[in-house]
């Protein structure tokens, strides 16, 4: 039988105890898209104006031309957005992760200071909001660098996570190996524990994100509309792995954006969610980065025997 590079099995019946800190039945992890300012314009030499994961999908101006609608859209997450999620997980005392894109905090140095002084942590969202299965794999090695090199200037500290736009190419994992300095990346939707892989003989591990409980929901046509939609779509996750965490504890992953979550229906349903969670008992609200630490010391890699 020739290989095949696909898992398909995963931890299958028997997943392990991820033994979270305090006996936790489920780890709760919030993510904020910060992506406003890097993503396709003309001002940057694109051929067109993003138009995904906006109020008005599709956009109206032709290609080539500027969208000025849908850029002031845009506008919205890092001059409003940003700033009303920032209160809610502050005055909540909730830790978030940040995936950020390096152009982005590099023009808006008040967001990028925000994010520090709260204690946020910082996953690496590309030098751009581009996708990276549309790079050559020299474009990509370049990207991957420039992140890097614009994160560490910015916060002061380098990105120990990835994640890039929707979807990785096939080379995205191995460079992001070759270029060392990650702890883990995030650039899967397959499961809902961190798990190991060889990349070029090394071992790398994988802290999956979701596209699930996710506020792209507001964007699709069978998605949510309300605040309140939305919130009853995270508490019955929340529910169903709260009460599978009695046996087997695993992790929720939230995803937003600040040009969506950060609108103020919106905004409520997710302070609604937040205010429902606190009201259970050993569930760790976490980083991204928390979640990867306490994996690598609690599962390091076993190298397997052939």
């Amino acid at each position: 039988m020739t290989s095949y590079p696909r898992d398909l099995a995963g931890y299958g019946s028997a997943p392990p105890d991820p033994r979270w800190p305090g006996g936790a039945r489920l780890a709760v992890q919030i993510v904020v898209n910060y992506e406003e300012g890097s993503e396709y314009t003309i001002l940057d030499g694109d051929d067109r104006t993003e138009v995904g994961l906006a109020e008005a999908p599709g956009g109206r101006a032709p290609k080539g031309v500027r969208d000025l609608a849908m850029e002031s859209m845009y506008e919205y997450g890092s001059r409003v957005g940003f700033w009303r999620l920032l209160r809610l997980f502050t005055e909540r005392e909730v830790d978030v992760t940040v995936f950020a894109c390096a152009l982005a905090l590099e023009r808006n140095p008040a967001v990028a200071g925000a994010i520090i002084e709260a204690g946020f942590d910082i996953c690496c969202h590309g030098w751009r909001w581009v996708e990276h299965f549309r790079l050559d794999e020299a474009e990509e090695r370049e990207h991957i660098q420039r992140a890097v090199a614009s994160l560490t200037r910015t916060t002061g500290s380098r990105p120990l996570g990835w994640y890039c736009r929707y979807a990785p190419s096939p080379n995205t994992r191995r460079l992001l190996v070759e270029e060392g300095g990650f702890l883990y990346d995030s650039d899967a939707y397959n499961d809902e524990l961190p798990y190991w892989v060889v990349v070029n003989d090394r071992p790398h591990l994988v802290v999956p994100y979701t596209l699930d409980a996710n506020d792209g929901k507001f964007c699709t046509p069978a998605g949510v509309a309300t605040g309140d939609e939305f919130f009853d779509y995270l508490r019955e996750t929340f529910d169903v792995l709260y009460a599978e965490g009695a046996r087997a504890p695993k992790m929720m992953s939230i995803g937003l954006h600040c040009r969506l979550s950060g609108r103020p229906a919106r905004v409520h349903g997710l302070a609604r969610f937040l205010d429902y969670v606190r009201r259970h008992e050993r569930v760790w609200l976490c980083r991204r980065i928390d979640l990867a630490r306490h994996w690598i010391a609690q599962h390091p890699f076993i190298t397997r025997r052939a």
